[in-house]
């Protein structure tokens, strides 16, 4: 599905405007009141998730980028627009098996329970990294997703890094595997955060599920 004109100029007007850090919860007492709609993004650990969150808010230090995966440990909160229209929600890179397993098992449970019970939850983003396609982990996410009912869709980063060849066969792969999905978008977005490929229909997307 391609956005309009209107759709794509409407939405970068919005992400032009007022976004602002909210909070970081480590746990789910910390989260904020569930006043607006929400859209998370999750992948695994060096998917590029805050190079893309700064991409797509036109930013270039809103979401922490480091070469250190799992560094995001908490959920963090972005307020979109003011008044806010809506929030934007960076949680912790997973699938990172260096990390001490406590904080591995913690991470799990915070991605868990917050993905299955926040009601003002709209979509999940679920960040793959071109170049290497779904791993188990991401499955693991998307069964989860599929089980708690919460739509999500497929975002495909760094595809500025492989040939259009083999982007082209990620991507197909990627779009047989997802339509087969009770709770995936069957469409996916194409990313580059460095080239700013996709970052457009990116914010159009995220506009179009909390609205």
């Amino acid at each position: 599905m391609s956005f309009s004109e209107e759709q794509l100029e409407s939405a970068r007007k919005i992400f032009s405007g007022p976004i602002g850090f909210l909070k970081s919860a480590p746990s789910l007492e910390f989260l904020p009141e569930p006043t607006v709609n929400e859209v998370a993004f999750a992948g695994r650990s060096n998917v590029g998730k805050s190079s893309l969150l700064n991409a797509l808010t036109n930013r270039s230090s809103l979401a922490r980028t480091s070469n250190t995966p799992g560094r995001t440990q908490e959920l963090n909160f972005f307020d979109v627009g003011n008044p806010v229209q809506f929030r934007l929600v960076d949680m912790p890179g997973y699938g990172f098996a260096e990390a001490p397993k406590e904080v591995v098992r913690k991470w799990r449970f915070l991605i868990n329970d917050y993905l299955r019970g926040r009601q003002v939850l709209k979509r999940t983003l679920v960040l793959v990294d071109s170049r290497h396609g779904l791993k188990d982990v991401d499955r693991d996410v998307m069964d989860m997703l599929d089980k708690a009912a919460v739509s999500y869709r497929i975002v495909l980063t760094k595809a500025d890094k492989i040939k259009a060849s083999a982007l082209a066969a990620v991507a197909a792969a990627t779009e047989a595997e997802v339509r087969k999905r009770a709770a995936a978008h069957p469409e996916l977005i194409l990313t580059s955060s460095e080239k700013g490929m996709g970052i457009a229909d990116l914010r159009a997307a995220v506009i179009e599920a909390t609205g």
